[in-house]
């Protein structure tokens, strides 16, 4: 008699949650590895990353612009943003139309290790990614997309 499985599916590759967790697993390893060279987490990275995102399509970035970029949560972009300020890679100004909020924008400093670091992990992506043909990444991308976007 066969023992009953405590899983619906019949191997670990039909788990979409468990073929997400390992490859995020493993690019999030590499992302590490990479961001050692400029003593960033990659959280401080992706906040970086996203201000001068921000900063280029001219939008005014706050705590909360930030998160809901991101998707980090609340304590990490916060403890990410003191870490930040003290290193003198980002300011915060009181915002003009939210006196609660306050304006988070690079200082020279941060720019210049945001774009340095964003040549380093784009080359991180195009090689982890460079086992997928070009119509699999815009496949890929569209399911992120659709996922993220989820209410």
């Amino acid at each position: 008699m066969k023992k009953q499985s405590n899983f619906s599916i019949q191997k670990a590759d039909d788990s979409s949650g468990f073929l997400l967790w390992q490859v995020t697993t493993l690019w999030q390893r590499e992302i590490k590895k990479a961001l050692e060279s400029v003593e960033l987490s990659h959280s401080a990275f992706v906040i970086l990353a996203s201000l001068l995102w921000f900063d280029e399509q001219q939008i005014e970035p706050t705590q909360t612009t930030i998160i809901n970029h991101t998707k980090l949560d609340k304590m990490t972009v916060s403890k990410s943003l003191k870490a930040l300020v003290s290193q003198g890679l980002v300011s915060r100004f009181e915002n003009e139309l939210d006196t609660r909020a306050k304006t988070i924008v690079l200082t020279e400093q941060g720019k210049n290790i945001a774009i340095q670091t964003v040549k380093i992990v784009e080359g991180v992506d195009r090689v982890f990614f460079s086992k997928l043909k070009n119509d699999e990444k815009t496949v890929l991308n569209e399911l992120f997309v659709k996922l993220v976007r989820q209410p």
